[in-house]
């Protein structure tokens, strides 16, 4: 992935010296199975999924400036609900730590710029499970339209089985918005 900054943030690829930070992180009960994924048990299991985002170039590690740490990912995968070349869909974890300091809104909204003015894409699209409600307030803020809830979309590692609120921006309407603020 393409390095990028914004104000207190650094966007870059993951490196495999970053497992002990993902793996704080990713170990936490209260950081995977929100987004659907069963908590890390160890740090052998961070560094295979660090490999996995380093072969496939789509996620990036989110490194706080203010003190190098690796504090969450952000994710532009292929959108899995449209076949278009030119969209893209968000997915992101932080820290629980750094809950409510404004780090993922800033870094969703960098990834937002340079995936609309760079890579040229016509939309972007996120979702969250719908009990998700920090996941949403990001979503808001970023400016992404509610498209709908897609009821019984996702089976959980133990069984559970979650909607899934979807939202979506077009290059058009981030560009108006933007000349809004």
């Amino acid at each position: 992935m393409q390095h990028i900054e914004s104000e207190r943030l650094i966007l870059r690829d993951f490196r495999e010296m970053d497992a002990d930070d993902l793996y704080r992180y990713a170990s936490d009960p209260e950081i995977g199975p929100p987004a659907g994924w069963k908590p890390h048990a160890s740090r052998a299991e961070s560094l295979a999924i660090i490999r996995m985002f380093l072969a496939d170039d789509n996620v990036w590690a989110i490194e706080r400036k203010s003190d190098g740490r690796v504090i969450g990912s952000l994710g532009l995968h292929k959108d899995k609900w449209r076949n278009l070349p030119d969209a893209r869909m968000f997915g992101y974890v932080l820290a629980q730590d750094c809950w409510g300091h404004g780090y993922m809104t800033e870094a969703v909204r960098r990834a937002m710029s340079y995936g609309f003015l760079d890579l040229n894409l016509q939309l972007m699209s996120v979702s969250h499970y719908t009990f998700n409600d920090r996941s949403r307030r990001v979503i808001e803020k970023c400016g992404f339209v509610y498209e709908g809830t897609m009821r019984k979309t996702f089976l959980r590692y133990d069984g559970a089985v979650f909607d899934e609120a979807i939202y979506s921006i077009t290059k058009e309407e981030w560009l108006a918005r933007r000349s809004i603020s």
